[in-house]
This record gives C-alpha cells, structure tokens and sequence, in this order.
C-alpha cells in the first residue's frame, strides 16, 4: 500500500520511517554543540550499534521500517535528472553563497559521490574545508579561515525523524523548523513525499516554505476525529493557525477538533511529546511538572475558516473530554522528584506506543520503566546510553508511517 496513515498514537504500528545515526555526529565539537541543538557529543559506534536495536526490535515485533536515506537515494536513481537540482538546492540552502564556492562544492560531490546512497549520507554529514583542496591564494576567505573549519555544517539532529515531518491522518506537514540547523533537514521530505512511489500524492498540509515554525514533536493525533499541537518553543501560533485550516480544507480529512496546548518555553518541554505522550487507550505518561491547570484552544472549522475558543482545566479532564473515556496520566519517574526531573532529561515520558499497551523505552528510565511495568504496560527495552545524548526518545527518533485503523 502507498500513501499514509497515521489516526492514532496507538494502534498498532506497522510502517516506520527511521534515520541511523551517521558521520554527522563525527562533525560535532564543543564549539558548536549550542548551534547544532546538542548538550554533549554521543560516541558514534555506539550510537549506531543502539539505533540498529531499535530497529530490529521494531522489526521483531512486526513493523517494516523504512530509512530516510534510503528512500531519498531511491528517490535520485529512479529520477537521475533530479540530482543537480537536489544538490543546487541543497548548497543554496546550506547558505553557500559565492559562485566560486557553489560550483566548488557542487564538482566535488558530483566527482567524488556518484552514487545516490554515498550522496545522500554526505549530504548529511557536511563538508570539511581541508576536503575541498582549494587552491588557497585565489581567496582571501581560504586564507584567513581555520583548515578544519566546516564549509557546510552537518545535520546531527537527523535521526530524529519526528520533527522534519509529520504524518496526520492521510497527510502530511513538511515542518518549517525552529532553527536554522534543522530546516535544511525538510529537504529530504521535500523529495520523497513529490516522488517516491511509496508516498507520492499524499496530501500536504503543511510546507517547509511556509513563514511560521511547526515541528513533528508537537503533532499528537489523538484519534481520526481530534489533533493535538503543541504551542511551544519550537511550534507558532501562526503556524497552527495555518495547519488547521488546511486540514479542515481537505474534505477527505476526518479531524474535526484541533486541540493547542500552550507548554512551558524550556529545554526540558522543548515538544508536546516531552510533555504527554500515549501509551494505551486509557493511559498517557506525563511530565509532572505539567500538572495543574492548563491553557488548551480548541479549534474547529467555521465556513472556510476556523474558530478559536479557550478550553480551561487540568490535562486529565481535557484528555477525558476529547478522548471519550477515563484516563490515567502516569508521572515519569514515579512522582520521585529528583527522579522525575533525571529521567525526564532522558526522555522518560517520550514513549512510542507500536499497539495499545505495548511501548518501547530506553532502558536507562528503570525508575519510570518500573512505574509503566507496575501499570500492566508491555515494554520493549532498548539501549540508550549514546542516542539519548540527543535529547529525545523512541518517539522523537520514530516517523510512523502507517497504523491500522
């Protein structure tokens, strides 16, 4: 089957779309660890090696995944003529401004990459000046600029498929993301959702050139009839504004309701699914520290545009309303505060459900791991001493495809 669909955080999984760590996280430093969204530098080999047991344990439980870069290689050798304007566009976009520079780079990707998997990594990876071997006395640039100095920067944040992208019902919103280093990521996105077979025509609710930022993390589909957005530091107003008109314009969408929550602006809720994520039909984990009275808009259509209205009360009596039924709302780490705030860093509450009950989980949240067990929760454990160096979990790193129905 082609297309997408994704109605539900629950149901069960069965199309994935994934990003293995690469040599972008070779291109790391201090120095740049601020500018490229990460606290610490995750040691490559073991990174790897982790991300491959999430995948196989996605796979072992029934769900085909499908790689970003695989797809966007399919992409250019199914469509050869798409190469050099993939490859302008992404110099361009990696903010590669002289001529000299544009056509530097652009011969030395095309001689030394010719095929379309080698590419696409290196495309994510960056460029190192000292790759190039220019010919220093034609400029004044090369000459003053360090020799391991980056000429285009790498996309470290890559394997966190969540955010570039997000598939809402039978669409999708090609994110405009928050900071400069993540936007060129939606290139990708760009591709293959206009010309792979798999996912071609899927109808487009949101585009990476639109003016306002809105990122995955901060899209929840709670059912096929209500979303939920998160108004973050990552997620504008504008943006939602925008998205939900488009998704009540598409008659074949089913959302009637789009819930804005307002968050906290901190690291700690940098997205909605750091806030709540769910785990069962009746069953969220929550940061604890988003307890309490809550700000939530409920949006919904009025003739070809939208109406806005303030929805008061807690998280669990704003779930229960939408979601139609009692919930629990389960703290990461067990109302243990220091626990609480320790694994909260690790991304405790950021779960992906693969079917009702059933989460996968790092496995360095044994304090919150055991609260979920306790709960009757079916965990599929995964390691996580590197990928959680990041900042995000199994659902940031997760891009679902399609769920059953």
């Amino acid at each position: 089957m082609s297309g997408v669909n994704v109605k539900s955080e629950i149901k069960p999984l069965k199309k994935v779309l994934l990003h293995r760590p690469g040599k972008e996280l070779l291109n790391l430093t201090p120095n740049t660890l601020e500018e490229l969204l990460f606290d610490d530098i995750p040691f490559l080999k073991v990174a790897q090696e982790e991300h491959d047991a999430f995948a196989q344990a996605l796979r072992d439980n029934g769900v085909e995944v499908f790689y970003l870069e695989d797809l966007m290689a399919e992409v250019l050798e199914a469509n050869p003529e798409l190469r050099e304007q993939f490859l302008k566009q992404w110099i361009e976009e990696a903010g590669i401004r002289t001529d000299r520079y544009q056509k530097i780079i652009f011969d030395y990707l095309q001689e030394n990459y010719p095929g379309a998997k080698d590419l696409v990594l290196k495309t994510m990876e960056g460029i190192n000046l000292t790759e190039l071997h220019t010919d220093k006395s034609n400029s004044l640039v090369d000459l003053v600029s360090e020799s391991s100095k980056m000429v285009v920067k790498p996309m470290p944040n890559l394997y966190f498929t969540r955010d570039p992208f997000a598939m809402i019902g039978n669409g999708v919103s090609i994110n405009r993301m928050y900071s400069e280093t993540r936007n060129r990521e939606t290139i990708y996105g760009e591709y293959i959702f206009k010309y792979h077979p798999m996912l071609k025509g899927t109808p487009e609710y949101y585009s990476r050139y639109n003016t306002f930022h809105i990122e995955g993390g901060d899209i929840l589909n709670i059912n096929d009839k209500v979303l939920a957005i998160g108004i973050s530091q990552r997620t504008e107003p504008d943006a939602i504004d925008a998205i939900a008109k488009n998704i009540f314009g598409d008659p074949t969408s089913p959302i009637e309701t789009i819930l804005a929550f307002n968050i906290p602006n901190s690291r700690a809720f940098m997205h909605l699914d750091t806030v709540f994520t769910q785990i069962d039909t009746d069953k969220f984990t929550i940061h604890p520290g988003i307890m309490g009275p809550l700000t939530v808009f409920e949006i919904t259509a009025e003739g070809d545009g939208i109406k806005v209205k303030e929805v008061n009360g807690t998280l669990e009596s704003i779930l229960e309303t939408y979601v139609g039924h009692p919930v629990e709302l389960i703290p990461c780490g067990g109302g243990d505060r220091i626990a609480a705030e320790r694994e909260q860093w690790n991304d405790g509450s950021n779960t992906l459900c693969i079917a009702p009950g059933k989460i996968v989980v790092y496995e360095r949240n044994d304090v919150t791991n055991k609260v979920l067990r306790d709960k009757g929760l079916d965990l599929i454990i995964v390691p996580s001493a590197e990928l959680s160096r990041g900042r995000g979990g199994p659902r940031c790193m997760s891009m679902p495809i399609e769920r059953e129905d």
